[in-house]
Order: C-alpha cells, then sequence, then structure tokens
C-alpha cells in the first residue's frame, strides 16, 4: 500500500504553528495550534468541573427519590470511590464521577469552535453560554424524563427481573429515577449538538492569533 495515501487516511491531530486560516477543520484531520491548546484545555478543565458539580446537586436530588437507585444499583458501579462516608458523601462523589468527564469532552468540543473564531475574552463568554445551552437542555430532559415516569403507569413487569436480582423494593421509583438518569444523558447530547449549531452560526471576527 502507497504510505503517502496511508498517510492521508489516518485519522491524526495536527498541531501547528502554521498562522493560516483554521476556520474550517476536518473532522478526522482538526488542525489546532499550539498556541489554542492552553486555553481550549482550560475551558475542558473548567467544563468537567460545572458538569461534575451539576452532577452532584443532580444526584442528591435523584436520591431522595430513589435511595435504592444507588443503594442497589451505583454504590456497586462505584465500590471503588467508597470510602466509607455517609451515604450523601458517596453519593456526591458518584455524580461527579459520573459527569465530569461528560462536561470535560463537551468543553473540548466547544472550544474548539471559540478559541480559534473569537478573542480571549469573547472565547470565555461564548464559551459560558454554550455550557449553559448543554446544562439547560439536560436539565430540562431531566424534568420530561421525570415526567414520564409518572405517565408509566402499574405494569413493572419489564423491570421485574431487574428489581429481582437487584433486590429493589420500591420499584416505581426506582425506575423514575432510572428515567431521570437516561433523559439527562440524552439531553446533555442534544445540548451539546445545540450548542455546537448556536456557536457555529455566530458571527466571528478574523483573527490570527
Amino acid at each position: 500500500m502507497d504510505l503517502g495515501l496511508a498517510a492521508k487516511v489516518r485519522p491524526c491531530l495536527i498541531l501547528s504553528d502554521y498562522p493560516g486560516d483554521f476556520s474550517v477543520m476536518n473532522i478526522l484531520y482538526p488542525r489546532i495550534r499550539r498556541a489554542w491548546l492552553p486555553a481550549m484545555l482550560r475551558y475542558s478543565v473548567l467544563g468537567a468541573v460545572l458538569a461534575g458539580l451539576y452532577g452532584v446537586l443532580h444526584d442528591q436530588v435523584t436520591y431522595s427519590i430513589s435511595p435504592e437507585y444507588f443503594t442497589r444499583l451505583k454504590f456497586s458501579q462505584f465500590h471503588y470511590a467508597d470510602f466509607g462516608l455517609p451515604p450523601r458523601v458517596f453519593v456526591a462523589e458518584i455524580g461527579f464521577l459520573a459527569t465530569w468527564w461528560v462536561g470535560f469532552v463537551a468543553a473540548w468540543f466547544i472550544a474548539r469552535i471559540t478559541v480559534p473564531a473569537f478573542p480571549r475574552a469573547a472565547a470565555f463568554r461564548h464559551s459560558l453560554r454554550g455550557f449553559l445551552i448543554i446544562f439547560a437542555f439536560a436539565l430540562a430532559a431531566a424534568i420530561v424524563g421525570y415526567a414520564l415516569s409518572l405517565l408509566h403507569g402499574s405494569d413493572y413487569s419489564a423491570w421485574a427481573d431487574l428489581a429481582s436480582t437487584l433486590g429493589v423494593l420500591d420499584l416505581p421509583s426506582f425506575v423514575r429515577v432510572a428515567y431521570i438518569h437516561n433523559a439527562s444523558y440524552l439531553g446533555g447530547f442534544i445540548g451539546l449538538v445545540a450548542a455546537i449549531i448556536f456557536l457555529e452560526i455566530l458571527p466571528s471576527p478574523n483573527i490570527s492569533s
């Protein structure tokens, strides 16, 4: 196989100091100037922290709805983070661990748009707006998930095997929290898409640094 052709089709990340036009980034070849990388990483860390804090608050609410969702399921999934602290502290740890990476990845995609396209202050401001869009969608989806769970009806036969395996006693509450958690992740993804579209259509100055 021609090595030149192989190099053309191999996905990679290009770090460059070339001051040319980076307004269009190929998905397989995201061209990122080294000067942009520190800001992108800072925004990603900020996104991780904000998402983690959101997860802490989110799981405190859902723990109040169904403690069994955590004691019968999540506690075992995150057993490595159990340091013998009170249950709500462990729930907070789980909330952070389950969401920080989502915020990191989402913020990275947002930063790839804002950092190259805007001056520093504007990039930070627009990145925060992108974060807000994602959190708004995630929260709205969680509320919709809870509303749908209330319309579930009394037939939980589809959940019977799982309930038996985990030893769940209050199955309706368990299902409500399952709906909320799944809807939250879906809402976060939809929010990221919406944030990317919003940021892409913003008029941006032609900057070279």
